[in-house]
């Protein structure tokens, strides 16, 4: 299926998701490979991995051009190699997804909902923050809520954030789509952002996008 959505959110922000239904040889075809991509792909064991590893170039293609190339930092962050975008990336099961932007810092997140994820609530959630005690509706939310962390984490470049303190996310009512307000405090930082957050199939996707401006701390 490839590329199932590729959304302008504003005229130099763009989202997009791929469903990964190819397998290797297609994506081999289409993906053209070069340098420190060989060899990232070469050292990656099982085919789930590999697929993954292009199914990102494949949709950055899609949303950029056959010349725009990933590079990542110490932290592991992905960054384009000629800086032209910020971007942030997400896999999980079938889907992929790429939020860029040419004049915002970017961050995204997808899960999908399979595993019991109310058992490992407590390594996430913290004393300040409040999940819905609706059974029907407590499985989305823990997911959300913990997309939400992971959007934040990865907009502020994941170094020295203790996602269980340092990030807290408002209450918000669980809905196909909608908004969610959090924030990240330490030493270092001192942020609000606003997560726009959707329910796709059995997929939870929320990402966030901010200027250069912060809070003061």
């Amino acid at each position: 299926m490839g590329c199932i959505t590729k959304h302008y959110i504003t005229e130099d922000t763009l989202i997009g998701v791929w469903n990964i239904e190819e397998d290797l040889n297609t994506l081999l075809k289409t993906v053209p490979l070069e340098g420190d991509d060989i060899k990232r792909f070469s050292s990656f064991r099982s085919s789930s991995r590999k697929l993954e590893f292009l199914s990102v170039r494949a949709l950055l293609m899609e949303l950029a051009d056959s010349n725009a190339r990933i590079v990542y930092n110490k932290n592991n962050k992905p960054f384009l190699k000629d800086g032209s975008r910020f971007i942030s990336i997400s896999h999980s099961h079938n889907l992929t997804a790429i939020l860029m932007s040419k004049n915002e810092r970017v961050g995204i997140d997808l899960e999908y909902m399979s595993s019991n994820i109310s058992a490992l609530a407590f390594k996430f959630i913290n004393k300040n923050e409040k999940i819905t005690r609706d059974k029907s509706l407590r499985k989305r939310h823990l997911y959300l809520h913990w997309c939400a962390k992971e959007a934040i984490y990865k907009i502020c470049d994941k170094e020295g954030i203790i996602i269980r303190r340092d990030i807290t996310i408002e209450p918000f009512e669980v809905q196909d789509s909608g908004i969610i307000n959090g924030r990240v405090k330490n030493s270092r930082l001192n942020e609000t952002f606003v997560l726009y957050y959707a329910i796709y199939n059995n997929y939870a996707i929320v990402w966030t996008r901010q200027n250069y401006e912060i809070d003061s701390i």
